[in-house]
């Protein structure tokens, strides 16, 4: 063989070499983004790890909802189906035969500078912020000495020493949830902007766990729905911890037709015990832990996680757990956050997560910001911890907007 045709035969070889490495990088499946170890927080642990460490049944089974829900976002791969119904047209996302509605017909969420509404809810709408009380005793140099301390004790051994930690006294002048204090306070200068004739109270967990506070025994309302709820609206925020019977109390009033906002992530993820006489609330399960006030033990992470799934519509995920969000508008640096678990959420900000793969048996769990309907109410959660961006202007025109979105200006 002469020296032009080693050469061509080279050339050509190199070519064909090539096209297959070309062909075998595309038709190969795309890697998660490298890992990196989850920060510690302010808390005493090195973050809930609500999916780590925990052996309990997932709600609705979450790997097989969210499993192949890889750069799941409208309008984005074969995974994403447009159906047209006019003014109220949406994207349908089905994976594994599940499927979350897109809403297209809320535009004006994913554009929050163009928000230019001021005092347009009705007059007579009734709003009961709920402070977090139970919450803030618990991080109050609490609980969370306790999970620290006993990091490594193993399932099926009994604690019967620093019980005490295990109780904390409630107290106005508690700083353990500053943040969310703050974000409440944030958030009534917001309303108050938006508002000109809302009615804005101020409530904590013990007057929701009481009831009398979010109930009434008046149904003035002629909507066929059995509705006592005192307030059209109640707002929450880092409701880690609460009562069984406050949990039941919130469930109730979203299924009496009331709208229950969710600001941050790891909402309802432990119960605790109210003593109304002493003003204390102590550890009764979640987190990890049980206790019945003579010994604690290893216990479920997330306490409600299946019933929280079906009228909440998502569950908590784990602390510092995501690495990066690629739709971020408002710079949100990831710290605690939801992830979706019901098929009827209405999605209206995905937040395109990615999760090293070795930090969670969830390899694309989906984080956005979404509505529930539940009986005759509505939930709706932002899915990331809103305190860390509630003084942030395109947060809060985006926050505004979404209020305003709502079927709330009902008493015009």
């Amino acid at each position: 063989m002469s020296t032009q045709k080693r050469r061509l035969h080279v050339v050509l070889l190199s070519v064909v070499t090539i096209i297959i490495v070309i062909l075998t990088i595309i038709s190969s499946p795309v890697s998660l983004i490298a890992s990196s170890s989850p920060r510690d927080n302010n808390t005493a642990t090195s973050g809930h790890l609500g999916l780590h460490n925990e052996q309990q049944p997932q709600p609705q089974s979450p790997l097989s909802i969210v499993e192949s829900m890889r750069g799941a976002g409208i309008g984005q791969g074969n995974l994403t189906k447009t159906v047209t119904t006019g003014s109220n047209a949406s994207s349908l996302l089905k994976t594994n035969n599940t499927l979350y509605v897109f809403s297209r017909a809320k535009s004006e969420l994913t554009t929050p500078e163009n928000n230019t509404h001021t005092g347009e809810f009705g007059d007579g709408v009734n709003i009961a912020l709920i402070k977090p009380t139970f919450t803030a005793a618990a991080y109050n140099h609490a609980f969370y000495d306790f999970y620290k301390k006993y990091a490594k004790v193993q399932a099926g051994v009994n604690i019967t020493s620093d019980l005490n930690l295990l109780s904390s006294k409630i107290s106005n002048q508690t700083t353990g949830t500053i943040n969310s204090v703050f974000a409440m306070l944030q958030l009534i200068k917001n309303l108050e902007w938006i508002t000109q004739g809302a009615n804005i109270s101020i409530l904590t967990d013990a007057d929701v766990d009481n009831g009398s506070m979010i109930f009434s025994n008046n149904q003035n309302k002629n909507d066929g729905n059995n509705n006592n709820n005192a307030y059209d609206i109640i707002i929450l925020g880092h409701q880690e911890y609460v009562t069984q019977q406050e949990y039941n109390n919130l469930k109730k009033f979203v299924a009496h037709g009331g709208t229950m906002i969710i600001l941050d992530g790891n909402v309802f993820y432990a119960e605790v015990n109210y003593d109304r006489n002493n003003q204390t609330v102590t550890l009764a399960k979640g987190h990890s832990w049980a206790f019945n006030g003579k010994s604690a033990w290893r216990s479920i992470g997330e306490r409600w996680a299946n019933e929280t799934s079906q009228w909440v519509g998502s569950n908590y995920l784990c602390d510092l757990c995501v690495k990066i969000f690629s739709n971020n508008p408002f710079g949100y640096i990831p710290h605690e956050e939801q992830y979706i678990t019901n098929p009827h959420d209405i999605i209206l900000l995905n937040y395109n997560a990615s999760i090293p793969r070795r930090n969670l048996l969830l390899s694309k769990p989906v984080i956005a910001t979404y509505e529930l309907n539940y009986q005759n109410g509505k939930v709706i959660a932002l899915g990331i911890y809103t305190d860390d961006i509630i003084s942030n202007a395109r947060f809060d025109r985006y926050l505004d907007s979404l209020l305003l979105q709502y079927d709330i200006r009902t008493r015009d």
